[in-house]
């Protein structure tokens, strides 16, 4: 027979052993832990780029910025898309009636820029810009020499500060016959002095034949034919 205090021995061995009282972690170490785990490249293999998220940040930006204009515009975003499009509107608008700035600035400009030369000065310095090779200075020297030209003619009265387009305009009242020419070379003129176009032979060919084409034609002198 087994002994009581055997018993007792046999029923304390089958009892659960008692639990152990849970490991804590101090705050400040637990964190630094954790985010020393997730800086492993293991958890960012997926991630965007550094272009992606820049990106991101834009149209984030863009965004809030959207509704915040939205939501101070009467109507909504409704009203702003409206506001967007009738500024768009004006301003080609004005683009399509003044022109752009660059154009603009080529009206305001004479064709002679120096002292006071002849035809003839200007078709010899024109000459030699072209032997040069520099067919900027070729070509604003020749249209020089049409003008000129025609002043000396008496075709086009003598006048300070004329335009290129002026001097087109004018010649054209008594050369009905040139008039598309005068205004393609007027046109070649502000494009490469304003405008910053390049020139070619090409262009200078077409003003040198003018100019000598000029020399020989006869103006009205009773205005455009009707």
């Amino acid at each position: 027979m087994m002994s009581t205090g055997g018993l007792i021995t046999r029923s304390a061995a089958l009892l659960p052993a008692a639990e152990k009282p849970p490991v804590t972690t101090p705050r400040d170490p637990a964190r630094e832990a954790a985010e020393r785990e997730l800086s492993k490249p293991l958890y960012h293999q997926d991630d965007p780029g550094l272009l992606q998220r820049a990106l991101d940040r834009f149209w984030e930006w863009v965004g809030n910025l959207f509704d915040h204009a939205s939501g101070a515009t009467p109507g909504g975003t409704l009203g702003l898309v409206a506001i967007a499009a009738l500024v768009v509107l004006a301003v080609a608008a004005l683009w399509w009636r003044l022109g752009s700035p660059r154009r603009t600035a080529t009206t305001a400009a004479g064709v002679f820029d120096g002292a006071l030369r002849s035809a003839a000065d200007h078709r010899t310095a024109a000459d030699a810009h072209a032997a040069a090779g520099r067919w900027t200075e070729a070509v604003q020297e020749r249209m020089r020499a049409v003008v000129r030209s025609l002043e000396e003619r008496t075709v086009l009265d003598p006048r300070p500060g004329r335009t290129a387009d002026e001097a087109a305009a004018e010649a054209a009242a008594s050369l009905p016959d040139h008039a598309e020419a005068l205004r393609t070379a007027a046109r070649t003129f502000d494009d490469i002095t304003y405008g910053a176009r390049p020139a070619t032979a090409e262009m200078y060919a077409h003003l040198r034949t003018l100019d000598l084409t000029l020399t020989h034609a006869k103006p009205l002198l009773t205005g455009p034919r009707s």
